[in-house]
């Protein structure tokens, strides 16, 4: 295990600062205009370090693709700086904490002590800064520039981007002994000769916490035995729930990391984040969901040509050019579990003839060996397949017509919901024949024809509920072949692929399949120890996307999938119909007192406590049912 860096205070993490310690890492931060990674650390003279990477996803660039997001990196040498008594202030940082908002305490050797905010507006293009002073003596202070202070200028497809930096330090401040002040840093970008009124800071703050409590505390708050679990748990619905942008096509949830903005993917959006903004109740969240499953609907034609891989630039391009990636069976399961667990009626119907055209997708795309053609899967050709079928795309789809079929008998399509049944019947049967494999002594599967070699996507049949394999699956995931400390391996080591590759997604689909099967004595000790590692370690706080590919960004659909371990996985949530669910209470063995609270399921909100195998269901606050974990599911209407 790496060093760990980080402890968990309260609600949030907190790095406090030892003699000598050098660490450098970044956080990304979301708001409907803006999004904001901020790079902090301390430097080998124990100063402060802070480089602020600002992208307005609304701002295009030239050539208008999938990266052209404009961004501006506030170097140091153009910010302004706190002058006390004349004197440049060197701060040397003491404490870090992140609770959705990144503070920095430091100490000084001028007479003062400061504290740094730093967030982004909610719904405002503005990234900003909250400087509190603390003196410890009587002191004057003063900023090295003006208040209003143009940074650079860009040129993009709405205009000329001119980005400014201003603060409200206009004049100098006498702080006596014992007192404090707060200043505010505004970063934004302007389009032309327009200039954005600087905004109340002090607002901007408190709108910012309250986006976070909505995003944290609103919706699946759980509480077990293992604070680093809940903890995140907690951070994970932030992440997955603040980088929504608004675009000229809507809110459209995207990745983020650098690169994913005002964009949608259907990996990313369709089956992992749409499935989990369903539980939270989140109206923000769920629209944009809405918008990126009626966003491929245009892309649907009589013709059943395949669905781009992702619609970018606000919605008006789109990239296709990895082929088919499975992207009509992503969708078929991510849409039609989508809206089981939203349990909107019309919603549901709005979005049901798009997946019923995606199960025809699928169905033309069939095999000779009845399984389902794809070219390659969403990591888009790194890792070898056959170019013909993958484990992926059938189990999708597999899962995608069982979800499907229940979809279409809540809305009274018996024919349709038969038809669907039997063919993920017999998909089931085509993964045993084709994919069905002993590779190292394990009864598993192999990822394509001809590649004998272990892939952590083996996990997805148990997923989808497939048991056939499960036992030996699960031993392949944990063996040395696939498990490391930083997860799975995307691929058993070989003479063709030496390295560790990690990719956080596969990883935290083999941990929700572990609890899905019933096998938490096998997981809770890897899932504690990754929530260590991911939380408290050498890059926090959230699942990362890939490594060394990527350099770990925080992609923001890898933490949806994270929340997903805990309700799909740990509470074995499935939806049955629009109006009912069924959960699992025997999953959480070895996890103490669990409760998951506020899930918005099936049109009303419900929680599930388990203490000492005892279940409660409460549904708006009211208890609805109760029992013992006997093994069996629980069906609540």
């Amino acid at each position: 295990m790496t060093e760990k860096i980080w402890n968990i205070e309260g609600d949030h993490i907190a790095w406090t600062v030892k003699d000598g310690q050098s660490h450098f890492d970044d956080i990304e931060m979301s708001g409907l205009y803006t999004d904001f990674i901020v790079k902090y650390g301390v430097n080998d003279d124990g100063t402060l370090f802070l480089k602020r990477h600002c992208f307005f996803p609304t701002l295009r660039t030239i050539p208008n693709n999938t990266h052209a997001t404009y961004e501006v990196i506030f170097e140091e040498s153009g910010l302004p700086y706190l002058l006390c008594d004349g004197k440049r202030v060197i701060e040397k940082p003491v404490k870090f904490t992140f609770d959705g908002v990144l503070a920095i305490d430091c100490r000084t050797d001028c007479g003062i002590r400061t504290r740094h905010l730093l967030f982004p507006s909610p719904n405002l293009g503005f990234c900003l800064e909250a400087i509190t002073v603390e003196a410890e003596r009587d002191v004057t202070l003063t900023a090295s520039q003006p208040g209003d202070t143009v940074y650079s200028y860009g040129r993009g497809t709405k205009g000329v981007y001119v980005a400014r930096v201003r603060h409200d330090l206009n004049d100098s401040l006498s702080l006596e002994e014992g007192k404090t002040a707060q200043l505010f840093i505004y970063l934004n970008c302007d389009v032309g000769l327009v200039s954005s009124p600087v905004p109340d800071g002090k607002a901007e703050l408190e709108k910012r916490y309250k986006r976070i409590s909505d995003l944290c505390d609103g919706a699946l708050v759980l509480k077990s035995s293992s604070p680093e679990l809940d903890t995140m748990t907690r951070l994970s619905k932030l992440r997955a729930g603040e980088s929504i942008f608004d675009t000229l096509s809507g809110k459209f949830h995207s990745p983020g990391g650098y690169s994913y903005y005002a964009a949608i993917w259907c990996n990313d959006q369709i089956e992992y984040a749409g499935p989990h903004f369903a539980m939270t109740g989140d109206r923000t969240a769920i629209e944009a969901s809405v918008n990126a499953y009626k966003a491929y609907i245009p892309f649907m034609s009589d013709n059943y040509h395949r669905l781009p891989s992702s619609i970018i630039a606000e919605g008006l391009d789109i990239w296709e050019g990895a082929g088919d990636r499975g992207d009509g069976a992503m969708y078929l399961y991510g849409a039609s579990l989508f809206c089981l667990l939203l349990g909107d009626e019309a919603v549901a119907r709005e979005l049901y003839p798009a997946i019923k055209w995606c199960a025809e997708y699928c169905e033309r795309n069939k095999t000779e060996d009845g399984v389902i053609y794809s070219h390659c899967d969403e990591l888009e050709g790194r890792f070898p397949t056959d170019n013909k079928a993958n484990l992926s795309t059938s189990s999708l789809c597999c899962g995608g017509l069982r979800l499907a079929a229940k979809l279409a008998r809540s809305l009274g399509d018996g024919d349709t919901a038969r038809v669907y049944t039997e063919r993920a019947s017999k998909l089931e049967d085509a993964i045993e024949a084709y994919f069905g494999a002993n590779l190292h002594g394990f009864e598993t599967y192999r990822y394509s024809k001809g590649f004998d070699t272990l892939r952590a996507w083996i996990c997805l049949p148990l997923c989808i509920g497939i048991k056939t394999r499960a036992e030996g699956t699960l031993s392949a995931m944990l063996s040395q072949h696939l498990w490391t400390e930083e997860g799975m391996r995307t691929c058993e080591k070989s003479e063709e692929n030496p390295g560790d590759t990690i990719w956080d997604r596969s990883t935290l689909y083999g941990m929700k399949c572990a609890y899905i099967m019933g096998q938490s004595d096998k997981m809770n000790s890897p899932l504690l120890s990754y929530c260590q590692k991911r939380l408290l370690c050498d890059r926090v706080p959230y699942a990362v996307e890939a490594y060394p590919e990527g350099g770990k960004r925080h992609l923001s659909g890898e933490s949806a999938l994270f929340v997903r371990i805990v309700s799909e996985g740990i509470f074995g949530i499935i939806p049955e119909s629009l109006t009912s669910f069924s959960f699992d209470p025997n999953n959480c063995r070895g996890l103490g007192d669990i409760s998951l609270s506020k899930i918005h399921i099936c049109g009303a909100v419900y929680d599930i406590s388990i203490k000492d195998s005892v279940w409660q269901v409460y549904k708006n606050g009211k208890l609805i049912r109760n029992g013992v974990a006997d093994g069996k599911r629980v069906t609540i209407n």
